[in-house]
C-alpha cells in the first residue's frame, strides 16, 4: 500500500536526521529512510563539530561570536568563487537553527573555548566560540535501539568499544603520571565496563557519535518513523514536480508520496565509481572514508531527473591525509592525520623528490591540496611524514601512539619505515636521498631561528594550537637529529564530497538551466559546498548541512519564504531608496 507524508527525507546522517526533526517540530508529517542498517552515516565517524557563527551558545560560553566577522572571514577565504547568496542564507539562519535545536530538543552542544578556524591569518577568523561540539550522550537511553547507531571506526575505539575525547587521550596513555590522569582514566574506563554488561560497545558517546545518537533519540521521542535498510530506488515526477519516491525495503518496493517534497541527504559521492571518476582528481585511491552504503544514490537519482552538479567548486573533495595499515584479515585500518602529529616539533612532510611541499601544521584539507599539487602528473598521490626518534617517542606517528607504543609491530608490518640515517631511510622508501638530507639540514637551520621561512610552519593561531605549547618560541618547530629516523607514507582520502547538486537558498535542487526542480531538496553532502570547496574551519560540512536542513524544514512548513530571505529584503530596500531619491 502506498504511503503519504508531508516530507520524505532520504539519508539518516546528521543533515538528514536534522531535516526530519526540524520538519516534525514544525508540524509536518515526516518519514526518514536510510539505506544502511544503522543511522549516522559519515557523521557518526566524524568529530561532530558544527561550524555555526553567531550562536547564543558562544555568548553563554563567554566567547561571543559575531556574524559580521564570520562574513568578513568567509569573504576572504572563499574569494571570488561565487555562491554569496547561499552563504548569506547560511549566516542568516545559523543562530536560529542552533537556538531551535537547543530550546526544542535535548540535542546539546557546547561552544568550544579554543577551536580555531582553519585558514590562518585571515580577517574575521575566530579562535573560539564559532565551532560547537556535541555534549556527551548516554546511549543507554536508546535501550534496544542503541544497536542502530553506527559506531566509530574500530581503530578509534579503545578496549574493543570505548570512545575517548581528545582531551582524555593523554591521561589514558599515561594513567599513573598524575592523580588527575588516574581519576580521568577511572571516569572513562569504569562506566565502559559497566555498559558492556548489556551492550556490545560503550554507551558513553562523544564527538560525531554523540551528535547522531542524540538526534536519533529525539526522532524517537518525536515519533518520527525511521525506515532502515530502505534505499532510494527512483524519484517520482508528475507534471514536472517531484511528488515522492520508490523505496526499496526488505519487504519489497514501497511507493511514498510526499506533499511538500523529497529531501536528499545520502552523503554525497562516497563510493560511486562513475561520479568519483568524473569529479575527483586522478591518482586518488578508490577507497573512501564514507560508509560502504554511501554510493551516491541521491546525486545519481537526481541527475536522472535533470538535476545539475555545481561546476564551480574549487575542489570536489574535502580531504584527510591518511595512513593505512592492512590487517592479516584484509581489513584496512585508516588513520587520519588531523591533529596529533603533523603540527608537532620534529615532524616534516616530503614528497618522493625529498622536498617539503607544505606547511605541515596547516589544516588537513590544505595539506592534501598541496600534496595533490606536488604530485601532479604522477600515478599515485603520496608523500611521507618524516620524524626522528625523539619526536616519535614524545608525540607518536599515526597508529604509533606517544611513547612509541607498538612501534616494532608497525615496523614489521611495513606501516612505516625506519633507518639509522636519513640517507638509508630515503633509499628504503624510494625518496631522493641527497634531497632528503639537504631538506632536513635546511629545516634544522630554520628551527634554530624559530621561523620556517619556507612554508611558515607554526605561523598562525591554528598552527600553534596543534603544536606543543612547551616548545618555544615556535611550538611547531623542532630539529630532526636523533636517529633512528622514521618515514610514514600518507595519501589524501575523501572525508566528504564538496562537489554536489546545485541548489538555491532554500535547499531546492536546480536543473541544467538553473531552474528549481519543484519538490526536490538537498542538504548535507548531497548539496554542493556553500564554501565552494574551500575548508574554512572545524565543522564546515556539518554546520551548513544542519542549517540547510533547518531552512528546508522551515520552507516546507511555509515559515520561510522568498520575501523573508535577507537578499530579497536588501533588494527591496534598495528599490525603495531609489524610488524615494
Amino acid at each position: 500500500m502506498d504511503q503519504q507524508v508531508d516530507l520524505l527525507v532520504i539519508g539518516a546522517g546528521a543533515a538528514g536526521m536534522s531535516a526530519a526533526l526540524f520538519a516534525k517540530l514544525n508540524g509536518l508529517n515526516v518519514l526518514l529512510c536510510e539505506k544502511a542498517a544503522q543511522v549516522g552515516g559519515t557523521s557518526a565517524t566524524s568529530g561532530g563539530t558544527i561550524w555555526a557563527p553567531g550562536s547564543h551558545l558562544s555568548v553563554k560560553a563567554g566567547v561571543p561570536d559575531d556574524i559580521e566577522q564570520a562574513r568578513i572571514f568567509l569573504k576572504s577565504v572563499v574569494g571570488d568563487r561565487g555562491g554569496e547568496a547561499l552563504r548569506e542564507a547560511f549566516l542568516a539562519s545559523s543562530a536560529d537553527m542552533i537556538r531551535e535545536l537547543d530550546e526544542k530538543t535535548s540535542v546539546k552542544l557546547n561552544a568550544c573555548l579554543a577551536h580555531p578556524d582553519y585558514v590562518k591569518n585571515q580577517p574575521g577568523e575566530a579562535f573560539g566560540g564559532r565551532a560547537l561540539a556535541p555534549a556527551e550522550f548516554n546511549g543507554r537511553v536508546l535501550g534496544a535501539d542503541f544497536k542502530y547507531v553506527r559506531p566509530p571506526r574500530p581503530e578509534f575505539m579503545g578496549l574493543g568499544g570505548m570512545m575517548v575525547n581528545r582531551n582524555e587521550l593523554n591521561a589514558l596513555l599515561n594513567p599513573v603520571q598524575s592523580i588527575q590522569n588516574l581519576m580521568t582514566t577511572f571516569k572513562v574506563v569504569l562506566p565502559y565496563f559497566w555498559s558492556r554488561l548489556r551492550f556490545n560497545r560503550g554507551t558513553r558517546l562523544v564527538m560525531g557519535n554523540a551528535l547522531v545518537g542524540s538526534l536519533f533519540h529525539n526522532l524517537k521521542q518525536q515519533q518520527v518513523p525511521v525506515w532502515l535498510n530502505s534505499a532510494l530506488q527512483e524519484l517520482i515526477v508528475e507534471n514536472g514536480k517531484v511528488v515522492g519516491a520508490k523505496i526499496q525495503t526488505e519487504q519489497g518496493t514501497q511507493v511514498v508520496y510526499a506533499r511538500q517534497g523529497v529531501v536528499l541527504a545520502t552523503g554525497g559521492v562516497g563510493w560511486n565509481a562513475p561520479l568519483r571518476q568524473q569529479l575527483f582528481p586522478k591518482g586518488l585511491i578508490a577507497d573512501s572514508l564514507s560508509p560502504l552504503s554511501n554510493t551516491g544514490d541521491g546525486l545519481s537519482k537526481a541527475l536522472q531527473k535533470g538535476a545539475k552538479l555545481d561546476p564551480s567548486v574549487d575542489s570536489s573533495v574535502l580531504y584527510f591525509p591518511c595512513s593505512i595499515h592492512t590487517h592479516a584479515n584484509g581489513y584496512k585500518a585508516i588513520w587520519p592525520h588531523i591533529i596529533l602529529d603533523r603540527a608537532k616539533p620534529g615532524v616534516i612532510a616530503v614528497n618522493e623528490d625529498g622536498k617539503r611541499f607544505v606547511n605541515e601544521s596547516d589544516s588537513y584539507h590544505d595539506f592534501c591540496m598541496a600534496q595533490i599539487k606536488s604530485n601532479r602528473g604522477k600515478a599515485k598521490i603520496q608523500s611521507y611524514l618524516i620524524c626522528d626518534h625523539t619526536a616519535i617517542q614524545k608525540y607518536g606517528l599515526g597508529f604509533v601512539l606517544p611513547g612509541a607504543k607498538k612501534l616494532d609491530y608497525y615496523l614489521k608490518a611495513n606501516y612505516l619505515f625506519a633507518a639509522n640515517s636519513l640517507d638509508a631511510l630515503a633509499k628504503k622508501t624510494g625518496i631522493d636521498p641527497q634531497a632528503l638530507v639537504t631538506t632536513v639540514q635546511n629545516f634544522n637551520q630554520m628551527v634554530e631561528q624559530g621561523v620556517d621561512s619556507d612554508f611558515g610552519k607554526g605561523s598562525g593561531v591554528m598552527n600553534r594550537f596543534n603544536g606543543d605549547p612547551e616548545v618555544q618560541p615556535n611550538p611547531c618547530l623542532g630539529k630532526l637529529e636523533q636517529g633512528p629516523y622514521y618515514a610514514l607514507p600518507v595519501i589524501p582520502m575523501d572525508c566528504a564530497s564538496s562537489g554536489g547538486l546545485a541548489g538555491d537558498v532554500y535547499g531546492r535542487v536546480l536543473d541544467q538551466n538553473n531552474q528549481v526542480i519543484s519538490g526536490l531538496f538537498a542538504c548535507g553532502n548531497d548539496l554542493a559546498s556553500i564554501f565552494k570547496g574551500t575548508y574554512p574551519g572545524p565543522g564546515t560540512t556539518l554546520g551548513p548541512g544542519m542549517v540547510f536542513a533547518w531552512r528546508i524544514a522551515q520552507f516546507a512548513a511555509g515559515k520561510l519564504t522568498e520575501q523573508s530571505h535577507p537578499l530579497h529584503q536588501q533588494s527591496t530596500q534598495a528599490t525603495i531608496q531609489r524610488r524615494s531619491a
